[in-house]
């Protein structure tokens, strides 16, 4: 994968798919060569500094309905707008919110939000 989202959940989920190679497009192109040439030779090349970021973050905390939620969410849509988009009720989607922003340590649905993105959680 040559990818300008160098994230750690984007880089879990490459793994998880079976790439044998993970580098960020904006990697010196002697780095970008050489990890074409390793996975090309049947090796496996994934940005280090990444790699350590991936382990150092953990999984993904959000289930897939609070990353849902946090998508549909994310844009200042109102709650009420929010759950009826998901064919949810209101204070469902106030609980989903409330723990995601809770499992992401941000203070605000927005915050949750842009934490998870930059995580590669959304």
């Amino acid at each position: 994968v040559l990818t300008s989202f160098g994230r750690p959940g984007y880089l879990r989920r490459a793994l998880d798919a079976g790439v044998r190679g993970f580098v960020a497009k904006d990697a010196p192109v002697e780095e970008l060569a050489e990890a074409v040439r390793t996975v090309h030779a049947g090796g496996k090349s994934i940005d280090a500094a990444l790699a350590a970021t991936a382990l150092m973050a953990g999984d993904n905390p959000l289930t897939p309905r609070e990353a849902d939620v946090l998508r549909a969410a994310a844009d200042g849509r109102t709650v009420a707008d929010t759950a009826a988009d998901l064919g949810l009720a209101g204070g469902t989607v106030r609980n989903h919110l409330s723990s995601a922003i809770g499992k992401t340590g941000t203070s605000t649905r927005h915050e949750a939000a842009a934490k998870a993105r930059e995580m590669g959680w959304l």
